[in-house]
């Protein structure tokens, strides 16, 4: 499914009922600090020869700000603002969301002070909380025509830039799984959980005891594993949102909904073989990037993000690692076997309350800049590594993780779903999910923790 992210069509309800305490179930997923300033950074040359973009000299000498929220990108961000500066005269300052901080938190924080950023990277949930009343239109943009697949929309109108896709799964290292079986591993040969269940069996007879890493921390489990009984209802937001009101109306019995039996079924297999079993709330997500690069283990459930983590612990560009689906079934034709969940994480909003004409329209030239000039094109994907949603963007991510959700994207291999949760989402259920995880619960007592959390909300 490649139908909007965000979604199409859920915003009015959402925004009404939640909009004051809605945030991302999703956190950065870095544990370690990627814009480490002793870490010797490989820098990857821009081809400035050709610029035909058209630049706004009337705009030449203003001043704009961007509070950024995805701190792997900060020192990017910074340099696609210089040149972006050098070229229009336009002063982009970005401003990172301090640790501490939530995204939401803090730009409310600044408009209530009376001195909003010109632009915000947000998170899809902050955007529809706010859009309405904060927001500058920006339905008629032409980057709409380039994005169209990944525009969130509230009540029929376009009020942020999706900036990035990102996507998670099962996280293989082809070359470790090959090494141990001594033969040639193709990922799209495994399409079901039985098989999945019978690669790491066959691995483990092979010497890799325990091939899974699956991190502990509650937003890992509270959000990227589990808003997969939302996300995977049908594969689409609208689905995600319209099950997420029924389980909080009571329409749906939890303990009878499918997904949520198939979920456990595939995380009690990713237990099954956690190579942190024996303390499974003691593992530790640095070193599971390292037993990945260093072959103690085949897989780790994580996203593109968690590249850096991967790079730093000696994995190179040039390797082969890549994403399997979450397995939720034995059904070959079922959509959660065959695709990888990708979907615009982050989104743009420009202030349409409190910024001038002219700020406006510099912060439209600056969107229009990265979807529209070549030297803005190549800085999204080069120097912030990450993946375009636009499709006139001709250029690939080089991390192999964001190359593998890249072709995805491109082939149609993934399912572009987001679950809107309130902003305790992952904390109340991640902690339900640690229980689980060290065997300290069972199902019962999991869909129940569930079945409460979501009848609070009303």
């Amino acid at each position: 499914m490649k139908k909007s992210a965000g979604a199409k069509g859920i915003a009015v309800i959402l925004a009404a009922a939640m909009a004051a305490t809605m945030l991302t179930g999703c956190r950065f997923g870095f544990a370690s600090d990627p814009d480490d300033p002793n870490e010797e950074v490989k820098e990857v040359p821009i081809d400035t020869s050709i610029d035909t973009f058209v630049y706004d000299s009337s705009l030449q000498g203003t001043k704009i700000t961007l509070l950024n929220s995805k701190a792997e990108i900060q020192v990017a961000l910074e340099k696609m603002s210089q040149a972006f500066e050098e070229k229009s005269g336009v002063h982009v300052e970005v401003m990172p969301v301090t640790d501490g901080d939530s995204p939401y938190t803090k730009v409310v924080s600044m408009y209530n002070s009376g001195t909003p950023p010109t632009m915000a990277i947000l998170d899809t949930t902050d955007v529809i909380a706010l859009a309405e009343e904060k927001a500058a239109d920006l339905t008629g943009e032409d980057w709409n025509a380039e994005a169209e697949e990944y525009l969130t929309e509230v009540n029929g109108k376009i009020y942020s830039f999706p900036l990035c896709i990102e996507g998670r799964g099962i996280i293989y290292n082809k070359a470790v799984i090959e090494e141990a079986l001594g033969r040639e591993f193709d990922p799209e040969s495994i399409r079901s959980l039985d098989e999945f269940e019978e690669l790491l069996e066959a691995l483990k007879e092979a010497g890799i005891e325990k091939p899974v890493s699956l991190a502990k921390e509650d937003w890992s489990l509270g959000a990227h594993h589990l808003q997969y009984i939302y996300e995977t209802y049908d594969g689409t937001s609208e689905g995600a949102q319209g099950i997420i009101d029924e389980i909080k109306n009571g329409k749906l019995k939890l303990d009878t909904y499918g997904r949520l039996g198939e979920f456990l079924d595939m995380f009690d297999v990713l237990k099954a073989y956690n190579v942190a079993k024996g303390d499974p709330l003691g593992a530790d997500y640095d070193e599971m990037a390292i037993d990945l690069a260093d072959g103690k283990t085949a897989f780790w459930f994580n996203g593109n993000w968690a590249w850096p983590n991967l790079a730093e612990a000696g994995a190179e560009e040039e390797d082969d690692y890549g994403f399997l689906p979450y397995f939720l079934n034995n059904d070959t034709d079922d959509f959660a076997n065959q695709k990888i969940q990708a979907s615009p994480s982050k989104q743009v909003m420009v202030d349409g309350q409190m910024s001038s004409e002219k700020e406006q329209a510099a912060a439209k030239e600056f969107l229009n800049w990265i979807v529209f000039s070549e030297i803005g094109q190549q800085m999204l994907v080069k120097t912030c590594n990450v993946i375009p949603p636009f499709i006139n963007n001709p250029y690939e991510p080089a991390d192999p993780l964001s190359r593998d959700i890249y072709e995805k994207v491109q082939s149609g291999g993934t399912f572009n779903a987001s679950a809107i949760v309130p902003n305790d989402h992952w904390a109340v259920l991640g902690a339900a999910m640690q229980k689980y995880l060290a065997e300290r619960s069972d199902r019962e007592e999991l869909t129940e923790s569930i079945i409460e959390y979501w009848a609070e909300q009303k």
